[in-house]
């Protein structure tokens, strides 16, 4: 859903702060960071707010850019799919903001939850569906006590990995199943499909894969996946009742069935088809069968 971001660190001269041996490990550290090399500007970082005392003032400055590379090694691993890597450095990161919350600003703070979230995706690409639920427990909490920021105050990334030439991207809404089935249309997971620039970016959003509450009372079931095409041409759409959740959703079940899907294994019980013309005029194509209940 969004590209990489290109590392910017301001460096902050720090002469005449902290001893002698520390100032010049950090000077290390700042032209590791100046020559890209940020997985050992890190590790440098990483030593030195351990080591230094926290009343000194460079400690600060440490803490500071151990969490900034930190930050930025979880998302460069985590869109490469190294999600052991980006699991350690996202863990690395969230220990930095926690000691960081009480010496920087509000801004500072929110990058809690953002990184609980980068985590869950770590722990999904890893098929650590347990820990990844617990993680969620964190961001539900957090929900109820209106504790998260802008961005991921009503659903957040859970999930991505990459399926041959595209980028598909997992996320879920905090809301719950109403009493009244009737009484509005809801959605708790969408998995996105991207397809994919040269370098791996996202392009252009193809379909959604939409995990929707089933409007009536149904013992078996209470979600059922729905196929919503948005650029793809000569694709088939629709609700797909093989492929169903409690409300309690299987996410290990949801994550194979999508892959079921982009293989194309689905047979849905309202098919809609998207074409173009030779003017570029799209035509949506509906045709319906006995849904299975």
């Amino acid at each position: 859903m969004k590209k990489i971001k290109i590392l910017i660190l301001f460096l902050i001269p720090i002469m005449g702060f902290g001893q002698n041996d520390y100032l010049s490990e950090y000077q290390k550290a700042e032209k590791l960071l100046q020559t890209n090399e940020i997985d050992s500007a890190f590790v440098k970082f990483k030593e030195l707010e351990k080591s230094l005392p926290k009343n000194d003032t460079l400690y600060e400055y440490a803490l500071w850019y151990k969490v900034g590379t930190a930050t930025h090694l979880q998302e460069i691993n985590r869109y490469q799919e190294n999600f052991d890597k980006s699991l350690q450095y996202a863990n690395e990161a969230l220990d930095g903001i926690e000691k960081g919350i009480e010496i920087f600003d509000e801004e500072f703070a929110k990058r809690k939850y953002f990184m609980i979230k980068n985590l869950i995706v770590s722990y999904y690409g890893l098929g650590n569906f347990e820990e990844g639920k617990k993680w969620k427990e964190k961001m539900y909490g957090a929900k109820e006590n209106d504790m998260l920021p802008e961005g991921i105050d009503e659903f957040f990334n859970y999930d991505f990995f990459k399926f041959e030439d595209k980028n598909i991207w997992g996320y879920e809404w905090y809301a719950e199943l109403p009493k009244d089935r009737f009484s509005t249309s809801f959605t708790k997971v969408v998995y996105y499909v991207y397809s994919t620039n040269p370098d791996g970016s996202d392009k252009d959003q193809l379909y959604r894969l939409h995990v929707l509450m089933f409007h009536g009372n149904n013992e078996n079931f209470d979600y059922v996946m729905d196929k919503r095409l948005e650029t793809a041409t000569g694709e088939v759409s629709g609700t797909l009742y093989s492929y169903t959740y409690k409300e309690d959703i299987d996410f290990e079940k949801l994550k194979k069935d999508v892959k079921e899907v982009l293989k194309g294994n689905l047979q849905p019980d309202t098919k809609r088809t998207m074409t173009k013309d030779k003017d570029g005029k799209v035509k949506v194509d509906v045709k319906m069968k006995n849904k299975k209940q």
